[in-house]
C-alpha cells in the first residue's frame, strides 16, 4: 500500500535498544514489549533450541512447529495481555564439573516457555550488553571460555607473573534472592509486560518426583532466562 511503513526488522529493533542503553547508561526501559511482534516471536522460535530435554507437557519443537504461527501468536497475545501461566520446570540432574559425587540440578522448561523466554532475552541481551564491563565473559553472546583464557594469559604476560585466584560462589544460583534480583532489574527494565513475565517465571514452581514446590529463592539452571544466559548475570555482573 501506498506510504504504508516498512516493516522494522528484529536485529534493527535490538540495535535501536542497544544505542540507546548505550548513550544513557542510566536509563530505565519502560516500553519493551511492544518491540515484541510476530516477527520477534519467529526469530525467537529460530533461536530455540529444538532437539532439548523436554519440559513438564512432554511437546518438543517438531511438535510445535505443527501449528507455528498459530502458537506464536497466541503465545505472543497471552504474554502481552497478561493470561500467559509459565508452567512449573522438571527438575533433572547432572554430575557437576570436578567432582566425583555432587550433581547440579536443572529446571527444564516447556518447549514454548522456552521460546518466550528467548524472545525476553533478546531485548534484554541488547541492553545489558552495553553495561557488562569488557573484561566480563562468562554466558555472553559471541564469547567463551578460551577466550577469557586468553585475555588473562596475555594480561598475566604482561603483567610478568603474578596470583591468579579462582572463586567459585557455592550455590549461587541457587540462592539469589528475588526480591534482590526484582530491584536490580528495574534499575534498567521497567516495562510491565517483561516484569510480570519474569516474575512468573519466578514463581513458577518446579516439578520433581510427582511434586511441585515454590522456592522462595533461586533461579532454576536450564532455561533460557537462567544460565546459560542473561537474568542472574545481567543482575550480578552489571557494572
Amino acid at each position: 500500500m501506498a506510504g504504508a511503513s516498512k516493516p522494522v526488522d528484529v536485529s534493527t529493533k535490538q540495535q535501536r535498544i542497544a544505542e540507546l542503553a548505550r548513550q544513557s547508561p542510566e536509563m530505565g526501559f519502560t516500553s519493551l514489549a511492544h518491540l515484541i511482534d510476530l516477527k520477534w516471536m519467529l526469530e525467537a522460535f529460530h533461536r530455540t533450541r529444538k532437539d532439548g530435554a523436554v519440559g513438564v507437557d512432554g511437546q518438543d519443537g517438531e511438535d510445535y512447529a505443527a501449528n507455528l504461527l498459530g502458537n506464536l501468536q497466541s503465545l505472543r497475545d497471552r504474554a502481552k495481555s497478561g493470561t500467559y501461566q509459565a508452567p512449573p520446570v522438571r527438575r533433572a540432574y547432572i554430575p557437576k564439573a570436578g567432582s566425583a559425587t555432587e550433581t547440579r540440578p536443572l529446571g527444564i522448561p516447556t518447549f514454548e516457555d522456552k521460546v518466550l523466554q528467548r524472545a525476553v532475552v533478546m531485548a534484554l541481551e541488547a541492553i545489558y550488553e552495553q553495561d557488562f564491563k569488557n573484561c566480563s565473559y562468562g554466558f555472553r553472546p559471541g564469547r567463551s571460555a578460551h577466550q577469557a583464557l586468553a585475555s588473562l594469559r596475555q594480561q598475566a604476560m604482561a603483567m610478568e607473573g603474578g596470583w591468579i585466584v579462582d572463586v567459585d560462589i557455592r550455590k549461587f544460583f541457587d540462592t539469589i534472592d528475588h526480591g534482590h534480583l526484582r530491584d536490580f532489574l528495574k534499575r534498567r527494565i521497567r516495562d510491565g509486560v517483561l516484569l510480570r513475565l519474569i516474575g512468573k517465571w519466578l514463581n513458577a514452581g518446579v516439578l520433581e518426583d510427582g511434586c511441585v514446590t515454590h522456592p522462595q529463592e533461586g533461579s532454576p539452571q536450564g532455561g533460557v532466562v537462567s544460565p546459560p544466559t542473561i537474568l542472574p548475570k545481567a543482575a550480578f555482573w552489571r557494572q
